[in-house]
């Protein structure tokens, strides 16, 4: 997959989906040639145009003043003479910040090694995939900067993260070092990103790329509701189903920074990476620093195409465990039911209507431990509160077991309250600046988990409850954002580097916990999807996608989301009407339907409904149950995005393409509205399908396609429409 051209130094990484190609240039400067569909071989016709651009310098001892580092497209810029945005920033102990890193050597291996603390796409087998390895060299100093890349053997995608490795005898600061750059020739793209807050998670944002920069990030030390780390750059002509597209993904749940740059020569560069604000590394001599792992996918099918590479690589070589393919359970949530405002009878009730609805799995939620009553106290204690369950959670536990259920429980082990007695022993533990004040947010502080005492203490806690309790589900929370980034067992030189020591513990936790008790599925959450980043995916196989449980809400932020991430990792929930987020009411139908396209669950008291509620719902489990495998593992494709207008509609198909299931929605009602035509994607064209009573080729509904609102009565309407294959 990977083959060198000693003679012209160029590199070709290819499959027979996609081809990447690098040329060492003058001077020893790795350039960028090419990333897209695979070509059988390249004769090196591609190689960069020499021409003299003004005040563009000219490398240090070269005469040639028709090449510049500042015009040609590079894998990972830094050299001096560059001024647009660079891979790499580092501080040398003279106070230069300027270094130069040229060619040294390459290395060929077979299968792709894993990232030392670090989440990262893995392959099962060596002929799975094949990395290539380019080592630079500093001019001056014994420094050494190790590009990797990654090809799978059957997946249109090229995995990319670097070291950076100090053999010198002086000290040097990283300032910053991202994990992919690269740079397009003059060509018209849009870059297309997830944007939001809390409860309106991962809106999709496509705009034109114009001259200058644009700067996509998180400084809140996740992965943040606010930018998820994602960006695509797409033809202005590239649509859902057809057209070029290059996705960018990085696996990484902490401070982030996506930077596109139009330069004045039409040329666009994007970098990925951690974000370097306020961030600085000490590597002393002998040490190696690793950035996180950056994804890219190339498509010439549209967007649909780059999310099912996304899909397929995340599913097949990010998620691990026990829970990568397995059927995710059906669950009951007691939070909107209840809030804090619980004793054991009252989720028993609960527990007991679900399961003769047909759920799986009941889940308690916050308000279990400590005196949490509501949310100013109790985080950092993680003991059982006696006065709302007086048998503890092992009689909770077993009597929920008892059902015929499983039985699942909420955390946020990252936070302490100041009301905790962790609090009064360790006031320390939470992540302050000494002499100043501490901001509060929700009611809580951030544990400082760059430190292991802290984390042992914590697992320690954790630990105790796992082995007592007899759990099948944990759902990982975290509700606030860091501030006063700041360790005090850190030196005053090393505090840029809290942040992302906190994530490089939180993963260790996350490695230590999900080994000891692989058969737990573990959700994550951050006030629903703050922390949605493929990072967490590599420890919880599913993320609960949005505090936000309106189903009209929810049919734009499900939809955005699966540009990146499987539905097998988007948790959905049922909830309750006039929803507690919008106030909207939106029929029960509707609310299954847009639940019933992710993990399903239900998330209301539902003690409260009506018999023809409980029917309806009886049947909306059913119908989930017979389709699941399906909808949880099959393969998605969007077709009318809720962004664009009055319509929202998705489908996914099995891998036989003899089963599908097509989502549909109209938002408001109109009086003598326009029909509209719904055209189907991703069937065996010389199939019949069985659809509603009648039998249609799949041609005809790809080509030709179907009525689909002609019978839709009221605001929010939406219907299911199940396809299966006929001889």
């Amino acid at each position: 997959m990977i083959t060198y051209d000693e003679k012209e130094q160029i590199f070709h990484l290819s499959n027979k989906k996609i081809s990447y190609l690098i040329q060492i240039e003058a001077g020893g400067i790795p350039a960028h040639l090419y990333f897209g569909k695979a070509i059988r071989h390249y004769h090196n016709h591609f190689r960069y145009p020499r021409t003299d651009r003004s005040f563009s310098p000219n490398p240090p001892l070269s005469t040639d003043r028709q090449f510049s580092f500042d015009t040609v497209m590079q894998e990972f810029p830094g050299n001096p003479g560059d001024y647009r945005t660079l891979s790499y920033e580092l501080l040398h102990e003279s106070g230069s910040k300027v270094s130069d890193f040229r060619y040294y050597g390459y290395k060929i291996e077979e299968g792709k090694p894993l990232l030392s603390g670090l989440p990262a796409t893995y392959v099962k087998e060596p002929a799975d995939a094949q990395t290539l390895t380019i080592t630079l060299k500093d001019q001056l100093y014994d420094l050494y900067l190790d590009l990797s890349y990654t090809i799978f053997a059957d997946q249109s995608v090229v995995a990319r993260s670097n070291q950076l490795r100090n053999e010198s005898n002086e000290l040097v600061y990283i300032s910053k070092l991202a994990s992919l750059t690269l740079d397009f020739s003059s060509q018209a793209l849009d870059l297309i990103h997830l944007h939001g807050t809390w409860s309106k998670e991962r809106m999709l944002e496509r705009e034109r790329i114009t001259a200058g920069i644009k700067l996509l990030d998180s400084k809140r030390g996740s992965s943040s509701h606010h930018q998820n780390p994602f960006a695509a750059l797409a033809a202005p002509e590239t649509t859902e189903k057809s057209g070029e597209v290059y996705g960018f993904s990085l696996v990484y749940s902490g401070n982030h920074q996506i930077t596109v740059e139009r330069d004045p020569y039409e040329q666009t560069r994007l970098i990925m990476g951690m974000n370097p604000h306020h961030f600085s590394w000490k590597l002393n001599r002998g040490e190696v620093f690793q950035s996180p792992e950056a994804i890219m996918v190339y498509s010439d099918q549209g967007l649909n195409g780059m999310s099912k590479s996304f899909h397929h690589l995340f599913q097949n070589h990010l998620v691990r465990g026990r829970y990568q393919y397995e059927e995710r359970p059906i669950l009951a949530n007691n939070w909107e039911a209840t809030f804090f405002d619980f004793n054991e009878e009252k989720v028993l009730a609960i527990a007991e209507e679900a399961r003769n609805l047909g759920a799986e799995l009941f889940v308690l939620d916050d308000g279990w431990y400590g005196h949490r009553d509501n949310d100013d106290s109790s985080l950092g204690d993680w003991v059982e509160y006696k006065k709302k369950l007086p048998e503890g959670l092992l009689g909770l536990s077993n009597k929920i077991h008892d059902m015929g259920m499983q039985f699942g429980l909420w955390v946020e082990p990252e936070m302490i309250s100041e009301d905790s007695e962790l609090f009064r022993q360790h006031p320390d533990w939470a992540l302050h600046i000494p002499g100043r004040g501490k901001t509060i947010g929700r009611g809580q502080f951030v544990l400082d988990f760059s430190r292991k005492d802290v984390r042992d203490n914590i697992y320690q806690q954790l630990k105790q409850i796992f082995n007592k309790v007899p759990l099948e589900y944990v759902k990982w929370d975290m509700n606030r954002n860091m501030t006063e980034v700041y360790s005090v067992l850190l030196s005053a030189e090393q505090q840029g580097e809290v942040a992302h020591r906190y994530i490089l513990g939180l993963y260790e936790f996350l490695e230590q916990l999900t080994t000891e008790f692989p058969d737990i599925l573990f959700e994550s959450c951050s006030g629903g999807g703050g922390r949605f980043d493929p990072g967490m995916l590599y420890y919880m196989p599913q993320v609960w996608a949005s505090d936000n449980t309106d189903a009209v809400s929810r049919m734009q932020i499900q939809y955005s989301t699966s540009l990146v991430y499987p539905i097998s990792t988007i948790g959905a929930h049922v909830a309750a009407v006039p929803n507690h987020q919008t106030g909207r009411i939106t029929s029960l139908e509707t609310r299954g339907n847009v639940a019933m396209s992710g993990v399903f669950g239900y998330e209301l008291d539902l003690t409260h409904l009506s018999a023809e509620e409980k029917e309806v719902m009886k049947e909306q489990v059913h119908f989930y149950k017979e389709h699941r495998q399906l909808i949880q593992f099959g393969d998605y494709y969007r077709l009318k995005s809720p962004f664009d207008g009055n319509h929202a509609s998705w489908m996914f198909v099995d891998s036989e393409k003899s089963h599908a299931l097509v989502f549909y929605s109209r938002m408001m009602a109109e009086a003598s509205s326009a029909f509209h035509v719904l055209k189907l994607t991703g069937l065996d064209s010389t199939k019949e399908y069985e659809v509603e009573g009648q039998v249609i080729g799949g041609d005809e509904l790809m080509n030709i396609g179907m009525y689909i609102d002609t019978e839709m009565w009221g605001d929010y309407a939406s219907k299911m429409i199940a396809l299966k294959a006929v001889e």
